[in-house]
């Protein structure tokens, strides 16, 4: 308990990076104790760790090292210590007053030089900061200048520092031998290195001063969308976009790929490109609203949004488009029925629960905006006919997180998520667990839960006999392999935003097949070669939920809308009732609900649950799951694939014809003799005025005669 509380508290994840964090703490502690007193090789070895381990924590540990940084601990500081204390180990050895002030010239002509070189960094990497980023659009015209040489831009600020070991190591070994020659030729190298760096980085810059103005690489993005002539656009924006949020987009892209009309995706945080599935779409990022408001995009007719967020509203001003709101999934959280969505012109959701769902927001949303559409997501899950069971009955556990507030908070993880687990551990089953991307991000006891639930997952795997543990190790570097190839395909690869755009061409989407092969082959021989009976905890992006989904016989979840993606596969389900509220109540209460077995807080039923996995033909709620799938996700036929594509060309014809009917109620207005008198002109608009939404807000057009 005490060592999970010192990683929660040091903001790191694992024992050893706990060991890194008290070597690193001695090895500063002991400098100025060794510089004192003083001992040449404990502060050689003292010095050795502190180099060491403060890189280690950078790759293991990078919350604790922002940790070390908000408490003005920065790196740089940390060097200049270290490099204080070895100026005062020289002194107290004896060292000559010329050694000691050449020295602190060349130190400190170091840190100057770091200073300039931080300087010119930053001067460059704001010359390259484009007003839009752009992935599968040609811009090879567009006259972006190549980046610098990674190895003089990227982690600059860890290679120039580190010029210093010349000169540390110099002044050491002089100070062992009693001669100075090594701490002179260590002072030349570091001095050397340091402006060598420097002048190589000024070259760079004059590169980065022919950049393209703002204008000119917005008008190259408009001449390619010209050619591209985009019919709908996924807009996306989060304010702390991670490979936690973005799941809300990468769910919807195999959609957008297969629509009738020409898709293109607009993110608004440049992070998003980083954690960006693969696709062929062209896709924009444009940060700020200004910006935002010079592309031209005359003819998007829809536009959705899988979230709902503050900067929509720099998108819904386009009032030639409709506006669509089509969510992240479907649950019984706020979000699937949130009275902001009022601002859409339709909302689309799963099937008939969705509906009812807005509909008991009364006087918020109309019937007629609401429009059935399915999951086309949902097509790769197989039926509970299809499933093959294993050795032992699988548990999927997948809770949500704790959400924004307490008022909203349906996660079972605090109340009940270690008691659950130990009480499946005890019903020998097989454990996935997929913990919520977002689990433990505002709530310290989601986040102790779920190191605690993964703790006891470990040391019940550390007790089986695993014969195929050594098949995932062979299995690690073939996987790794395929990965590789995924995040290449899916553009994740070296470079800033800024090259990414610059190198950006139009895929080939031949690599589709490609693509779709890999991620067969990843889950393969992942789930080969973890075997038939050890427990697993998913974090990354793969294996996808809808693969564990595949694997599981049963899941367990709370209120969310990974319950009513599991119900496509009509295969039992688990409801937490951590408030241990009454089954009608809650029923009553939740919609997902339908279907599902509920789990009291003490988990009490779950043996007798366990048994409509154990025992096939003992599983009471399978009619109700039947009927249930109709009623959350829609009919089967027609697809949801072919529902949701029908609904985008209906919407898009539609706001043909009503901007066709504007332009021409336009037209005969113009055409009309004004039958005002002066003073009416001089009093502004009137009500009978088309209202347009501008760059800066709504604007009042004033038809003249």
């Amino acid at each position: 308990m005490m060592v999970r509380w010192l990683c929660a508290a040091l903001r790191v994840r694992a024992k050893a990076d706990l060991l890194l964090v008290f070597l690193f703490a001695a090895g500063f502690a002991a400098l100025p104790i060794f510089a004192l007193l003083p001992s040449l090789w404990g502060f050689a070895v003292a010095s050795a760790v502190s180099y060491g381990v403060d890189e280690a924590l950078h790759v293991r540990a990078p919350q604790f090292v922002r940790r070390l940084a908000a408490l003005q601990l920065d790196r740089t500081l940390r060097f200049a210590f270290r490099t204080l204390m070895l100026l005062a180990l020289a002194e107290r050895m004896e060292a000559p007053d010329r050694v000691l002030v050449a020295g602190l010239a060349v130190f400190g002509a170091h840190f100057a030089l770091v200073m300039l070189y931080s300087a010119v960094h930053h001067a460059i990497s704001r010359r390259r900061v484009l007003p839009v980023a752009v992935r599968n659009l040609d811009m090879s015209g567009s006259g972006i200048e190549k980046p610098p040489p990674a190895y003089l831009y990227r982690r600059f600020l860890r290679k120039v520092l580190h010029l210093d070991l010349p000169a540390h190591a110099g002044l050491l070994v002089a100070l062992a031998a009693g001669t100075w020659y090594p701490a002179v030729i260590g002072y030349a190298l570091t001095a050397g290195a340091a402006v060598t760096a420097v002048a190589a980085l000024l070259v760079a810059f004059r590169r980065a001063r022919r950049m393209p103005a703002k204008d000119e690489v917005i008008a190259e993005v408009n001449r390619q969308l010209a050619g591209y002539r985009p019919e709908v656009a996924l807009y996306f924006s989060f304010a702390a976009v991670s490979r936690d949020f973005m799941y809300q987009v990468n769910m919807w892209i195999e959609t957008l790929e297969q629509l009738d009309r020409r898709p293109l995706i607009i993110l608004r945080e440049q992070a998003s490109f980083r954690y960006l599935s693969r696709t062929w779409i062209p896709v924009l990022c444009v940060p700020k609203a200004d910006d935002l408001a010079e592309l031209e995009l005359p003819d998007v007719r829809v536009v959705l949004y899988p979230g709902n967020a503050g900067k929509n509203v720099h998108m819904l001003r386009v009032a030639e488009a409709k506006h669509v709101f089509i969510g992240h999934g479907d649950s019984d959280k706020l979000a699937s029925s949130n009275r902001v969505s009022k601002v859409y012109d339709e909302i689309w959701v799963a099937g008939r629960a969705g509906r009812d769902r807005y509909q008991r927001v009364r006087h918020a949303i109309s019937n007629e905006a609401i429009v059935e559409v399915g999951r086309p997501q949902l097509s790769s899950i197989r039926l509970h006919a299809d499933h093959v069971s294993g050795l032992l009955p699988v548990v999927l556990y997948a809770p949500t997180w704790e959400g924004w507030s307490d008022d909203d908070c349906h996660t079972s993880l605090i109340p009940m998520g270690v008691p659950l687990v130990e009480e499946l551990l005890a019903q020998n089953v097989r454990i996935i667990y997929k913990p919520h991307p977002l689990t433990g991000r505002r709530s310290p006891e989601a986040a102790a839960a779920d190191r605690a639930v993964r703790e006891l997952l470990s040391n019940d795997n550390e007790r089986r006999e695993r014969p195929e543990a050594q098949a995932a190790l062979a299995a690690g570097p073939r996987l790794r392999d395929i990965q590789a190839r995924i995040d290449e395909l899916a553009g994740r690869h070296g470079g800033d935003y800024t090259q990414q755009t610059r190198d950006s061409r139009v895929p080939d989407r031949g690599a589709t097949a490609e693509w779709h092969a890999l991620h067969s082959e990843w889950h393969r021989l992942f789930w080969e070669s973890h075997g038939p009976v050890g427990h697993q905890v998913i974090l990354g992006q793969l294996p996808t939920l809808y693969e564990c989904f595949n694997q599981a016989d049963m899941l367990i979840s709370d209120v969310s809308s990974v319950v009513a993606d599991f119900v496509a596969s009509l295969k039992p389900y688990v409801l937490t009732n951590a408030h241990d509220l009454p089954d009608d109540d809650f029923r009553a209460a939740y919609t997902t609900a339908g279907g599902a077995y509920l789990l009291d807080r003490a988990c009490t039923r779950l043996p007798e649950i366990l048994r409509s996995v154990r025992e096939p033909h003992h599983d009471p709620m399978a009619p109700h799951r039947h009927d249930f799938k109709g009623y959350v996700l829609g009919a089967d036929h027609p697809s949801s694939m072919e529902r949701f594509n029908t609904a985008v060309n209906a919407l898009a014809d539609r706001a043909v014809a009503e901007r066709g009917e504007q332009r021409a109620d336009r037209d005969h207005h113009a055409a009309i003799p004004s039958q005002r008198t002066g003073s009416d002109h001089a009093s502004g608009p009137t009500a009978d005025s088309p209202v347009h939404l501008g760059r800066n807000g709504p604007q009042v057009e004033i038809v003249q005669p």
